[in-house]
């Protein structure tokens, strides 16, 4: 039994013995899950998305009103781009800053139509193994299909398995330290990214709002309550100033993304949103005047400030729960591959800054499994959703056992403008990262920034 990942020519092995009468099973119908399958149908793989919402892309769904900051050209993959155009299908004008509704009606849905009933929702995974073996038995392991549990008590099998199910659904806690804050699961929280100048206007407008972390989700959440009237609007990070959150403004590729960081120091800078350097929320409790938040730093230091309400934009992390009995091979920080740890490790890198890497820095021990997109990073926030795709485009290669196009991996992508510096800077990302999704500004407030596209 192998410690460490399988070499380029143990993965070779694998693919050349795959059970070719079995699907490879896509979990998740997002953006990248569906790359992932138009790549499998142009290598004439058989194949099944499984996407546990009611609807594909059901995460993208729940920020449908974001604009993201990168245009079409970035957002569209290629095969899916040829298969789309195959059918008719006319691309939206590639320097359009599409919202994550736009992304569904006028991408994603018509791609899932083409795969017809390949593609099932209501279909939430919750197991992988391989039928037969826990992940102790070794003999026969590799030639044993994948075993799937589904949440409905049904069970597939396949051939190998490309995990895309994101991380949307299991977020970072609010508490500081990587724990949950005293009192976190006694008051209510939102979600990153609430539609405040939409459907939940109501709810903010006219409240005390604290938005807690330092990232795109909460720069988009935060220039969208300033817009409210008589609506104080208090912003919370652990680092010591919000040089990072501001971005690389005018030196960022994508200017919508530059334009973010720019216009979230402005609303500091003038009052309209009042900034708390230095927070690492230790406890929340309800009073009789709203919710009591507590910051204590690693030195003891203790502030408070009561709220009404508070926005939890603190990031995500995997949840590898699903793969129990697979054997992984997980960097012990990043909850990424080992391999791929150092590649987009954010103390290192920026978005852009991510060199080029495929099916090699993904592989685990357990050959056939890949996880890919915004899973595949863990608690780094550096991911680009062009990475996703070619992720994708290089898995479904060495499924089809075209390992000198697997190998052949190329990545342009849109610099930040910034990167991580300082040591407190460099520490809070440790702590508290998480991928970011297409996270931005909304629909209504004009085309904001994220990490992804």
């Amino acid at each position: 039994m192998s410690d460490g990942c399988r070499g380029p020519a143990a993965i070779e092995q694998f693919t050349s013995e795959r059970r070719d009468d079995l699907p490879v099973v896509v979990i998740g119908a997002g953006p990248v899950g569906l790359a992932a399958a138009a790549h499998l149908a142009e290598r004439g793989l058989d194949f099944l998305v499984l996407e546990a919402g009611e609807r594909i892309a059901a995460s993208i769904a729940q920020w449908g009103h974001v604009r993201v900051f990168s245009p079409w050209k970035y957002d569209i993959d290629a095969a899916a781009r040829r298969l789309l155009e195959a059918d008719g299908w006319t691309a939206p004008d590639p320097e359009w800053l599409p919202t994550g509704a736009e992304i569904i009606a006028d991408y994603l849905a018509p791609l899932a139509e083409l795969f017809g009933d390949r593609v099932r929702t209501d279909a939430r995974v919750t197991a992988i193994s391989r039928l037969g073996h826990d992940r102790v038995r070794t003999a026969g392991r590799e030639q044993a299909p994948f075993l799937i549990r589904l949440a409905d008590g049904g069970e597939l099998q396949a051939s190998a398995i490309i995990d895309a199910s994101g991380t949307w659904t299991s977020p970072n806690v609010l508490g500081a330290s990587g724990l949950p804050a005293h009192g976190e699961d006694e008051v209510s929280i939102d979600h990153a990214l609430p539609d405040v100048l939409g459907a939940d206007r109501h709810r903010y407008e006219g409240r005390h709002v604290l938005v807690v972390g330092a990232g795109h989700s909460a720069a988009t959440t935060l220039l969208a309550l300033a817009q409210l009237d008589d609506t104080p609007v208090t912003w919370a990070i652990r680092a010591g100033n919000a040089g990072r959150a501001y971005g690389g403004g005018d030196a960022d590729a994508l200017p919508a993304r530059g334009a973010l960081g720019t216009r979230l120091h402005a609303l500091v800078t003038s009052g309209r949103v009042q900034l708390l350097t230095g927070f690492f929320t230790h406890r929340v409790r309800a009073t009789g005047d709203g919710v009591e938040v507590t910051s204590r730093t690693p030195s003891g230091a203790e502030q408070s400030i009561t709220v009404d309400l508070i926005v939890s934009a603190t990031g995500y992390r995997p949840d590898h729960s699903i793969a129990a009995e697979l054997r992984l091979d997980l960097d012990p920080v990043l909850g990424s591959t080992r391999r791929l740890a150092p590649l987009i490790d954010p103390n290192q890198h920026s978005c852009g800054t991510v060199p080029p890497h495929g099916v090699d820095e993904l592989a685990h021990p357990e050959p056939g499994y890949y996880a890919i997109g915004v899973k595949s990073y863990g608690r780094a926030p550096t991911f680009l959703l062009a990475t996703g795709y070619e992720q994708a485009r290089s898995v479904v290669a060495a499924l089809a056992g075209d390992w000198q196009a697997a190998r052949d991996v190329r990545l342009d992508l849109p610099a930040t403008g910034v990167c991580s510096s300082g040591l407190a800077e460099a520490q809070e990302r440790r702590a508290g990262g998480g991928p970011l999704l297409l996270a931005t500004v909304p629909a209504t407030g004009g085309a904001g920034g994220s990490c992804c596209g």
